[in-house]
Formats: structure tokens, C-alpha cells, sequence
């Protein structure tokens, strides 16, 4: 493995190691003619179906890129994404994935980072979304190819080529190491500007197997993906998890859709389904009880989930499990997760198999400690601005989150280092603060913030969609449940919606410029 102390799988091979090496292993395990990935189209393509394809479209991208060349991929969870990801492998290109919610500002600054200078997308994606204006900003840096135009001159010889190299894949795919780089992706920015993170193919293998070594997995059931492939989590759990363990994995190209997800998870025959506790607390609330009663258990990332939610699955549903996980995108992404034969709520689940741990205290922060990570789904690093990568000094990551580890490794998030503040000396987690608010007032989004604070150093502030939010009935909840009132956000200011990242997360830039703007209004 890339490290010593990565997970070690019985019968891995440097080649199944690789991304595309994986899938062929996955082929040859399961069977060639299982279908094994499906979208909104309903038109369901097999192991062989999405290696032809690979290798067809590969054929077409190699004549416009180079070798080693990092290629963005513009693209929504669908088959198209999955394939243009798997054809990049197979022509020994680096996908780069795009978030094409974050705006023309980090896009562009994405894509100047990585060197990128071909964007993968689709013309019906552009019109569906209205993505004009981004496809204007990114031509002044990058060429943008559209895979209808690429399909269109895919020909006969393209196509027995692809039967060949389907049949024959070792005469046909560049040879790569299980250290070279799998994919680039981009951190949400919920603090800040995004950062490139390398992951090798190896990162990515790892963290599937880790993933398939500590819940049991069925390869007949079915993964449904609505999240994101720019985000780790849509990518590695909604499409890389399901496919190399033999699951079909089902792509939706937006979690927003409330009313039209539940039906599809019913009509799919969906076993597993990829969400955010907000979305997952929506789509609950629009399903009929037989559209989502049939799913094996739920995972959930980004956000913490509500006890609301756990219990609202539970009383429409029955018994399907609520799977709380965490990650990070440098961890390929996940690190931890519940598992549905021992489901711990409040918990992030246990450690996966492979991973090192090691915790520091954090002054201040009393009953918790900072968090650093090693092992094979670890990422290689971060990408520098003159397009080298910035290794982690001896393959530990600082997730930067503080942590409550039980003697058997199961993990509770006590908060961000960053998400504490200092209050008239005392450390109080803004996290805990929000979660007095969401025990309030379960059915509304929730955020704090502090703020500078001339006599105590800093202040908590509620921005919140609950229009009658008030401190004394947040004082009244804090006392019976003997939280401190340090706690208590004295400042609220009610917002028609708590912006949100696109991949889920609460959007915290936004909320601070929010609250500087009330700030300045109040002042």
C-alpha cells in the first residue's frame, strides 16, 4: 500500500489498487452483465456497458488532453459524471471535480489552482441549470467541451475499440501507480476559500474497502445517490463504494428535489440511501410510508443529525436505522460510521479499520481533544499555486475537529477548534449553542456565530429561519437541561433561510457577512 500503515485487504494487487483496475476487479467478482449503475434516465448499464463506454469516450478525450493532464469534470451525479470520471482513468488523466455551486470566483480560482484547461460538461446540464453565466467565466481560463458534441463523433472503429479494451483492458490502460493521483477535489469553504486536495488511487480503494470491511454490504442491494460528485462523500460513498462492491449504484442529480426523490427510492428498489440530515428530515416528511420503509438504513454526513430526525424515521418508517457518519475530503473522505447492527446516537460511529489516530489537547477545551488522522485513505496533499503538492509531515491530517473517543473508537464530535469561542475566559462551543436551538426548535435551521465583544472578548450570535426565536426561551431550555448560560446566544437575528453550501453544509462564510452587514444596520 502507499503507506505502512495502510489497511492491509487479503488478495489486493498494486493494480487493484488503482480506480479503474478496482472496477475491473469488480467486474470479474461479480459478473460482467450486472447492472451496476442507473440514473433518471432509467436506462441501466452493466459492469461491461460502463467499461466500453470508459474506454469509447477515453478514446475521444486522449485526442484533446495530455497524459497526466488534470481535467475538469462539470457534471452532476449521473451516468454521464460516473463514465466521464471512469473514461479519464482509463486514459491515465486526473479528474477534477468542479462545484458548481460555489460560485464564478472559486470556480475560476479552482480550476487556475489545478491548471486545468479542458472542463468536462453537458449541454442539457447548462440549460437545466441556467449555468450560462458560469460557462462564460470559465471559457476566459479553460477550454469547455460538451460530451453530447464528444459523443457525436464517437465511430465504429471508437466503438470496436472499446469491445476490445473491455476484453483485453491490460493492452489498452496507461500504467499507473496506486501512488499517482486519483482525483482533485475542492474543500466545501464553510470557514473559508476552498483548498485542492490530492487523493491517489490507492486514497480512494482504501476507503471504499475500509468502508465494505465495517458494515456488511449486500451486492444486491441498491446505493441512491443524490449528493453531489464534487463533494468526496457523493463520489466515493454514493459512486465508487457501490460499484467495486458489487451494489448498483443509482444516481440523482440534485438532493433539493423533496417530492420527486421519495417515489424514486421506492421505484428503484433503493436498499441504501446518501443524504444530509436536512434532506433526509424533508424527504421523510413528503414520502408516502412505502416509499422510503423498504431501505436497508439511511447515512447521513456534513451535519449533525437530529435527534428529531432519528425519531421521525423511526415513527413513519420503523426500523430503518439512521447511520450518522464523519469524514473529511483529505480522508478520502470517511473516517467514521455507525454501523446498523450498533447504532449510537450522538455518536459519528466508530473508526474505520486502517486509520491511526492521535489527539492533543486544545487549551481551554476541557473533556476533548483535537483530532489527527493517518493511514491509507489519507490524502497526498494540498495543491500549491505552482501546481506541486504540499505532503502532510509524516501522513498525519489535522482534521481540526474536537473529539470525545470511547475505548473501543467510537467518536462524538464536541465541535470545530475554530467553532469555539472565548467568552469572558471560558471556551464555549458554538456547536453546543446550536444545538440548544435545535432542541428549542427542531423543525427550523440553526447557526451560530461569535463576534467581537468589547467587555467579554467575544458574543454568540443565532442567525435562524424560526421567526419567533427568542434568548429566554433559549435561557428556560439551557437551565432544565443544566447547560451553562455562556451558551445562550444574547444576539438573534431571524432570516428568511440559513444559507447552506451545496453540498448540505451550512454555509458559515455567508452567515458572518450576513451578521457583519445586521451588525453595521444595528450600529
Amino acid at each position: 500500500m502507499s503507506r505502512k500503515n495502510a489497511y492491509q485487504f487479503p488478495g489486493l494487487t498494486a493494480d487493484s489498487e488503482c480506480v479503474f483496475g478496482a472496477l475491473l476487479a469488480a467486474r470479474a467478482k461479480y459478473g460482467a452483465k450486472k447492472p451496476i449503475l442507473e440514473d433518471q434516465d432509467r436506462n441501466p448499464l452493466s459492469y461491461t456497458d460502463l467499461i466500453r463506454a470508459a474506454f469509447a469516450l477515453g478514446r475521444k478525450i486522449a485526442t484533446f488532453t495530455e497524459p497526466g493532464e488534470r481535467v475538469a469534470i462539470m457534471l452532476p451525479a449521473s451516468s454521464a459524471g460516473v463514465v466521464a470520471f471512469f473514461a479519464l482513468h482509463a486514459i491515465g488523466r486526473v479528474p477534477t471535480m468542479l462545484n458548481f455551486t460555489s460560485g464564478i470566483r472559486n470556480l475560476k480560482a479552482a480550476c487556475e489552482l489545478a491548471g486545468v484547461r479542458t472542463v468536462l460538461t453537458a449541454n442539457k446540464f447548462i440549460e437545466q441549470g441556467q449555468l450560462h453565466d458560469l460557462v462564460d467565466a470559465l471559457e476566459t481560463v479553460a477550454k469547455i467541451v460538451y460530451l453530447e458534441d464528444v459523443r457525436e463523433k464517437v465511430g465504429l472503429a471508437d466503438k470496436v475499440m472499446a469491445a476490445a479494451a473491455a476484453a483485453m483492458p491490460s493492452s489498452f490502460l496507461p500504467k499507473m501507480s496506486p501512488n499517482s493521483a486519483g482525483v482533485v477535489l475542492f474543500t466545501s469553504g464553510s470557514f473559508g476559500s476552498p483548498k485542492g486536495v490530492v487523493l491517489t488511487q490507492s486514497n480512494l480503494v482504501t476507503n471504499v474497502r475500509q468502508i465494505a470491511a465495517h458494515i456488511d454490504l449486500d451486492p444486491a442491494w441498491v446505493m441512491f445517490n443524490p449528493l453531489p460528485i464534487f463533494h468526496c462523500f457523493g463520489l466515493t460513498a454514493g459512486v465508487l463504494l457501490p460499484i467495486l462492491t458489487g451494489m448498483k449504484a443509482f444516481e440523482y442529480p440534485s438532493p433539493l428535489h423533496i417530492k420527486q426523490i421519495p417515489p424514486l427510492l421506492k421505484s428503484s428498489g433503493a436498499s441504501i440511501l446518501l443524504a444530509t440530515d436536512t434532506f433526509v428530515n424533508q424527504y421523510a416528511r413528503s414520502a408516502e410510508v412505502d416509499e422510503m420503509a423498504g431501505l436497508k438504513f439511511i447515512v447521513c454526513g456534513a451535519e449533525k443529525v437530529r435527534e428529531e430526525t432519528h425519531d421521525l424515521i423511526q415513527q413513519k418508517f420503523g426500523n430503518v436505522p439512521v447511520l450518522e457518519g464523519y469524514g473529511a475530503t483529505e480522508a478520502a473522505p470517511v473516517i467514521a460510521v455507525n454501523k446498523p447492527t450498533d447504532n449510537r446516537r450522538g455518536t459519528v460511529g466508530g473508526l474505520l479499520p486502517g486509520i491511526e489516530t492521535r489527539l492533543e489537547p486544545v487549551e481551554g477545551i476541557l473533556g476533548g481533544s483535537r483530532l489527527f488522522v493517518r493511514g491509507g485513505n489519507v490524502m497526498a496533499g494540498y495543491l500549491k499555486p505552482d501546481g506541486s503538492i504540499e505532503t502532510l509531515e509524516d501522513g498525519w491530517h489535522d482534521t481540526g475537529d474536537v473529539v470525545v473517543m470511547s475505548e473501543d473508537k467510537w467518536i462524538t464530535i464536541l465541535g470545530r477548534v475554530k467553532r469555539f469561542a472565548k467568552i469572558g475566559g471560558e471556551m464555549v462551543s458554538l456547536t453546543a449553542a446550536e444545538d440548544l436551538a435545535i432542541a428549542v426548535w427542531p423543525e427550523a435551521r440553526h447557526a451560530v456565530i461569535s463576534m467581537p465583544d468589547p467587555k467579554k472578548g467575544e458574543r454568540l450570535v443565532l442567525v435562524t429561519d424560526q421567526g419567533d426565536a427568542s434568548t429566554g426561551s433559549l435561557l428556560t431550555h439551557a437551565k432544565s437541561v443544566g447547560a451553562p448560560e455562556l451558551a445562550v446566544p444574547r444576539r438573534i437575528i431571524k432570516v428568511p433561510e440559513v444559507p447552506v453550501l451545496g453540498t448540505g453544509k451550512t454555509d458559515y462564510v455567508a452567515i458572518q457577512r450576513m451578521a457583519d452587514a445586521d451588525g453595521r444596520k444595528v450600529a
